[in-house]
């Protein structure tokens, strides 16, 4: 699965998603078996991640050097 993916639906959460945007998507076998994403969102008072149903995103598949400055950008 990608470790990336881009918000689609953040109607239930537009404080915390912002359509169009790009997030790290966190490995959590739990939260996928339940159609969860474990998503590093907008709120950083929580650095382990929130969950999210995976209907909200799409994964992207990104060229290395893509994900690198993406994981130096995102805490």
């Amino acid at each position: 699965m990608s470790e990336f993916v881009i918000c689609i639906d953040n109607e239930s959460n537009p404080a915390s998603l912002i359509v169009g945007k790009v997030y790290r998507r966190l490995h959590d076998p739990d939260a996928e078996a339940h159609q969860m994403h474990l998503i590093l969102d907008e709120d950083t008072s929580e650095p382990d991640g929130y969950l999210y149903p995976a209907s909200m995103f799409v994964p992207l598949d990104l060229p290395e050097a893509a994900k690198k400055v993406l994981i130096a950008a995102v805490p």
